[in-house]
């Protein structure tokens, strides 16, 4: 059976911040409806190489294709009209919003009146409860809420929600997704992963927890010191061969 082609693909990417060489030549390819998994230990190349994908920062060399075509983008705005979307460890909510206008932050639905725009905050909220519920399969006790009274896997979903909402979606980075929840809510939130991997989507999944990168990904790549030191199939390895790679036991016994 035949590799599936990947849909994102980033080959010799090079970033340089003035005289610090972060990454070193990393090739990454991901597909429709997989979950590749970027794992290493803090000042790997992780982070950089994610917000080079978003349009946070531009590659010093290299290239990105999207579909076999080539992308040039400026910024975090242009890589998101491509398809391509993250949900960082932070969240980015508001936390006196309730958890429409936060599904809806930056891009409000409107209607007029007598030439007077205003907000339509009932088709937002029907349009939230749609997602979180049909979608994603979560339900909240309430919308009428401040999202910071919300539970972290249910403010974990509100942002899941408002990169999904995207109709033209293509990939979705998460970052550190069930960082700081505990067992129940991780639980649901690798779940939400799953979902979204069977509806087609391409996941890149950046984690410090093995557990989880083992239950959801179907690719793992490993890096260390700004390259990639190794990329297995889950269900060909193991933690243990992953944490060898990620502290280099093999390199450094070399």
């Amino acid at each position: 059976m035949s590799e599936p082609q990947p849909v994102v693909s980033m080959r010799r990417i090079g970033k340089k911040f003035g005289g610090v060489t972060a990454l070193h030549d990393v090739d990454l390819d991901a597909s429709a409806g997989q979950v590749l998994a970027i794992v290493g230990d803090n000042g790997a190349g992780k982070s950089t190489l994610i917000k080079i994908l978003t349009g946070v920062y531009q590659p010093t060399s290299g290239s990105i294709h999207l579909d076999g075509k080539p992308l040039e983008m400026n910024s975090h705005s242009d890589a998101k009209a491509l398809g391509i979307d993250a949900v960082y460890q932070t969240l980015a909510l508001a936390d006196d919003l309730d958890p429409a206008a936060n599904m809806f932050l930056g891009s409000e639905l409107t209607r007029s009146f007598m030439g007077i725009p205003y907000l339509d905050n009932k088709t937002m909220r029907l349009e939230a409860v749609r997602v979180l519920d049909e979608r994603l399969g979560v339900k909240l006790r309430s919308m009428d809420v401040a999202t910071e009274s919300l539970s972290g896997g249910q403010r974990q979903a509100v942002a899941i929600a408002r990169a999904v909402y995207q109709p033209d979606l293509r990939v979705l980075v998460m970052d550190e997704p069930t960082a700081a929840l505990g067992p129940q809510e991780t639980a649901r939130t690798l779940k939400l992963i799953k979902v979204l991997r069977d509806e087609g989507l391409t996941i890149l999944l950046i984690s410090h927890s093995l557990d989880d990168v083992f239950e959801v990904s179907d690719q793992i790549q490993i890096m260390r010191r700004g390259r990639r030191a190794g990329l297995v199939k889950t269900e060909d390895s193991s933690p243990k061969e992953v944490l060898g790679m990620i502290v280099g036991a093999a390199e450094d016994a070399a």
